[in-house]
């Protein structure tokens, strides 16, 4: 089986109540359940939170709930823990993670993200981009010329259940899914949210336009 599953925790510092605020007329985390609901590779796909209200938006928005331990939505706590938590009530052969803070995606993004992960033997994908920053004054060549790195950019991730049972998050072999611009914006700030919603609201009209 392969499980989607949505990280929802109820605490945010950067943006407070960030995963129910309303972005582009919905709240933050339903952009990610309406795209996990319209994958045809997601066998099963759940929210894990510890928050109640975060628990009852998902639901209205046709989510399956995994009530998280408060221990686990914690600051400290990683992704891996939460993870474990799921697989100990789910078992799975592969997990798609998808962040909430990432809710632009196009409608065939995750389904391409599970054949890339399959039809390569990967042990885990993670979707990004080529990321050229280099801090000022370590290089001294045109910014085209650069050879730049993969930055995952939060929105996809595919890791196979057996790595997340040992206590790992990565395996021997990492396959990288590059995506558009529009899908690399994650949610941190008020000024990502802004931003992130001119995206959506753009990406709306451009949809009605075509009907």
């Amino acid at each position: 089986m392969i499980l989607g599953v949505i990280p929802a925790r109820g605490g945010s510092k950067g943006v407070p109540r960030k995963n129910i605020r309303s972005i582009a007329g919905k709240p933050l985390v339903a952009w990610t359940i309406e795209a996990a609901k319209i994958s045809a590779l997601l066998d099963r796909f759940v929210v894990s939170t510890e928050d109640s209200e975060i628990a009852s938006i998902s639901k209205r928005y046709g989510a399956e709930v995994i009530d998280r331990p408060k221990e686990l939505a914690a600051d400290d706590a990683t992704t891996l823990s939460v993870l474990q938590h799921v697989l100990s009530l789910i078992d799975a052969e592969a997990i798609v993670v998808l962040q909430p803070t990432s809710p632009v995606r196009d409608d065939n993004l995750i389904d391409n993200c599970i054949r890339r992960f399959l039809d390569s033997g990967a042990d885990n994908l993670a979707t990004g981009f080529i990321c050229k920053f280099m801090e000022y004054g370590t290089y001294d060549q045109r910014r085209q010329g650069l050879k730049g790195f993969f930055y995952d950019d939060g929105n996809v991730y595919v890791i196979k259940s057996s790595l997340i049972k040992e206590g790992k998050m990565f395996g021997k072999k990492v396959e990288r899914f590059i995506t558009t611009r529009q899908e690399n914006f994650e949610v941190d700030d008020e000024f990502d949210l802004w931003l992130t919603e001119q995206i959506l609201l753009k990406r709306l009209s451009f949809r009605k336009g075509a009907q």
